[in-house]
């Protein structure tokens, strides 16, 4: 586990802080749900055999990538938020899982979902 070196250790979030970032976690889960259903229409196939220009085809494979892309990061973002529901409904949220002090109430506001401390995540850029 990697430690982190801080002056002083954050203090745990309290009830209310939790239920705020609950309630930022769940209206986000609805969002990303939400649009992850419209954008199901964006990565239909496409037809190759249709008789559009050799440009419109190309960007339309192009406009098709960039779809699917975004519905794989909002899909990872999406599992990220609904592990976080789970760690607060076990009681862990809030906890860095790289070093077990208390991750601060602003990163988490920034956040929500974030697994691990400010300093953790940095010293994890590092290497």
């Amino acid at each position: 586990m990697l430690a982190c070196t801080v002056d002083r250790e954050p203090d745990p979030l309290t009830d209310e802080q939790i239920a705020r970032l609950g309630a930022a976690l769940r209206a986000h889960h609805e969002r990303l749900e939400s649009s992850l259903a419209r954008g199901a229409a964006g990565t239909k196939p496409v037809d190759l055999d249709e008789p559009i220009g050799r440009l419109s085809r190309i960007d339309a494979l192009a406009q098709r990538e960039m779809n699917d892309a975004g519905r794989r990061t909002q899909q990872a973002e999406l599992t990220q938020v609904k592990l976080a529901l789970e760690a607060i409904e076990a009681g862990e949220y809030g906890v860095c899982r790289a070093c077990d002090e208390s991750i601060r109430f602003q990163r988490l506001q920034a956040r929500p979902f974030s697994t691990v401390c400010i300093r953790c995540q940095s010293e994890r850029e590092r290497t």
